[in-house]
Parts: C-alpha cells; sequence; structure tokens
C-alpha cells in the first residue's frame, strides 16, 4: 500500500481512490461562510509580491521570468491601416515565458512525489504526460476561500527575521498560535512568517542560499489537525538546507504526496503582520491550467 493512504485521520483514504482534492475536501459551503461572515472592516491586505524579471529563481530547474512586448501600438496600427482600418487603434500584447513556481504561487498536489508514487497512491509514470500531468493538475484546486491563520516566528531569536537553516518546531508553532489567541481548525489554511522574506528581489543571493522555514515534524502536526494548506515568506516553505542533509524537500513530499495539502511560496507577510492581524478570511484562486503544477497566486487577506 503506498505510504500516501496511511497518512492520519486527513489522509487521502479519507476521500476515496480516485480523489485528486486531498484536504481541499474539508473546504465545505459552512467553512467558506463562517470565514467571510467573520470579514468586520473590509480592510484588504496583498500577501504577494509583485512578479518580474528581478524575481528569485532556483537554478537549474528554474528558468527566469521574462517578459518582451509581442506586439506594440505602432505594429498594430500598422497592420490594420492594411487591412483598411482608419481609427488607428493600437494594442500591446506581450509574451511571457516563466515557471510556475515564479514569485508567490501555489504547488499542485502533482508538484512532488516519493519515489514513483504521488498523492493518492497515483503512478508518477503514469500521471506524467507530454504536456503535463494528467492527475492532480493546479487546475484541480478549489477556489480557496477560508479562515487564514498567520503563526509569526519572525522574532523568535531576537531579529527581525529567523536565519538560514533554523528550524520552525511544532512547539514553536504552537507557541505563536496561543500568542496570537487562536486553534486550529480542519479546512484552515496556516501561513508562517519566518521573516525571510524580507530579502525577495532584494537581496536574491542571499534568499536563495538558504531560509528558515519548518520541517517535518511541524508539517506533520499543521496536517494531523486538517489544513487544506500551508504557507511561508520564503522559497520553498520548509528549512533550507534540510538539517539531514541526506534529503531533499522532506515537507513537500509530507504536504503534497501524503497528506495533499497545499504549499504557497513566497508569501508576502510583513504589511500583515505589521498590522497585529493573525486571523483573517483568505481568499486564492488559482488559475486554471490544465496540467500544470503549480500556478502563480494573488492571495488576499479580508478583515
Amino acid at each position: 500500500m503506498p505510504a500516501a493512504h496511511d497518512h492520519g485521520p486527513w489522509g487521502c483514504a479519507c476521500w476515496g481512490p480516485q480523489d485528486e482534492l486531498g484536504a481541499a475536501n474539508l473546504l465545505t459551503p459552512e467553512k467558506r461562510l463562517a470565514a467571510l461572515k467573520g470579514i468586520e472592516t473590509g480592510q484588504v491586505f496583498d500577501l504577494s509580491h509583485v512578479f518580474g524579471a528581478d524575481a528569485p529563481y532556483m537554478a537549474p530547474n528554474q528558468p527566469p521570468f521574462l517578459m518582451m512586448l509581442w506586439a506594440t501600438w505602432r505594429d498594430s496600427i500598422r497592420r490594420r491601416r492594411r487591412l483598411g482600418m482608419t481609427n488607428d487603434a493600437g494594442s500591446n500584447v506581450e509574451r511571457i515565458e516563466m515557471t510556475a513556481h515564479v514569485g508567490t504561487h501555489i504547488d499542485a498536489l502533482g508538484h512532488v512525489s516519493k519515489g514513483d508514487r504521488l498523492y493518492n497512491g497515483f503512478d508518477a509514470a503514469e500521471t506524467l504526460g507530454d504536456w503535463g500531468l494528467l492527475r492532480l493538475g493546479v487546475e484541480k484546486i478549489p477556489p480557496l476561500i477560508t479562515r487564514g491563520l498567520l503563526f509569526d516566528v519572525a522574532g523568535l531569536d531576537g531579529g527581525a527575521h529567523l536565519g538560514p537553516g533554523r528550524v520552525v518546531t511544532p512547539e514553536e508553532l504552537e507557541a505563536a498560535a496561543a500568542k496570537a489567541g487562536f486553534a486550529v481548525e480542519p479546512g484552515d489554511i496556516a501561513l508562517i512568517r519566518t521573516g525571510w522574506g524580507c530579502y525577495f528581489a532584494v537581496d536574491n543571493a542571499r534568499y536563495l542560499a538558504g531560509a528558515p522555514g519548518i520541517d517535518v515534524p511541524a508539517a506533520e502536526w499543521l496536517t494531523r489537525q486538517g489544513v487544506v494548506a500551508i504557507g511561508a515568506d520564503n522559497m520553498a516553505l520548509e528549512v533550507l538546507p534540510n538539517p539531514d542533509h541526506s534529503k531533499a524537500l522532506p515537507v513537500h513530499q509530507h504536504c503534497l504526496a501524503e497528506a495533499g495539502v497545499h504549499i504557497i511560496e513566497n508569501l508576502a507577510l510583513e504589511e500583515i503582520a505589521a498590522a497585529g492581524v493573525s486571523r483573517f478570511c483568505l481568499i486564492l484562486l488559482p488559475p486554471k491550467m490544465r496540467g500544470a503544477t503549480g500556478a502563480p497566486v494573488r492571495p488576499v487577506a479580508l478583515i
């Protein structure tokens, strides 16, 4: 039996052998309504970074963000004049080349495998087609409208942020939740502020050289409580490098392949943390790009 079927009360065994939603099954109408009813002021916090050529990327797996003008107002006017049009309507159209994992983005459940197994025990060889994922693509992620929780651990070591390689433990997440006055409930989305986001597009070499973050024990603590997604203000959610140098992306393996919990990376959490907000209605609508392993997103928090 694939390991994915063995994951606790929120594992894929709860939702059947063909399930592709994972923990997003917990997003009931009642959960969405409760989050929306919690909005009192209408204030919005944008939790995303601007997408641009200055966004950090991890070579060689990730290419840089590239954008160029495909058509300009001059070109389009000239072409339309040749067709007999006289009102000189100029249009500018760009072409963008990027990985779906640049900037603020969400990981689809098919992004990372554990061996040859993806979420719900699906065979990776049979799931990956010539033009993308045949299952577990980002288009399968439903609109994420639920309660968001901010775990602010940036100041644990006395500075503005935690250092690279610093592991955030389950006990520290529990303490952050207690300090903020909330308890995690099924269907919530957990966002972790390490402070490392201050280097995004400011000092990319430093941002990419390592990062503070959670390891598997903290990820398991969150997934056991039924979170739908876990996000952070760093490149990979998990601590980099992992303390066990023989492991790569074990948190991704646990969250995506075992627990069916989405990962949100490169979040902008400084503004909401400065406002002292720890509970909010989170709205994140992934674009429906068939077969993609992830997608750029613009999550917002409403209070």
